[in-house]
């Protein structure tokens, strides 16, 4: 995936053949924002444009920025993986947290 980040925010970015423009889009928020331009430059400063815009409209409706992530995660697992996982952390020396937490950082980072 190609992507870009901007102030914590993370947008994907894909090439529009047809307009001849590349398009980005910011994930991980319930609102939708999105933006183009037809040159890296360009792409660049509609991202950061659009990130200040959301911004500002949350200060202006006195509404705390939506972050992309809280931090907390919660799952649902067959048993027999959430116990492979515990012996897998035990086996690390790590706590399940701390080993899922590598785990997951690793595979995201993997594409």
């Amino acid at each position: 995936m190609n992507s870009m980040n901007y102030k914590g925010y993370t947008a994907r970015i894909e090439f529009d053949e047809r307009d001849n423009i590349f398009v980005g889009r910011v994930l991980g928020l319930r609102a939708m924002i999105s933006f183009h331009g037809e040159t890296v430059a360009e792409l660049r400063d509609a991202f950061s444009g659009a990130i200040e815009d959301f911004l500002a409209d949350c200060k202006e409706q006195g509404v705390k920025p939506e972050k992309t992530a809280s931090g907390k995660l919660m799952l649902r697992v067959p048993p027999e993986v959430h116990g492979a996982a515990l012996v897998a952390a035990q086996a690390s020396g790590k706590s399940l947290n701390q080993w899922a937490t590598e785990v997951i950082q690793n595979a995201s980072h993997a594409h």
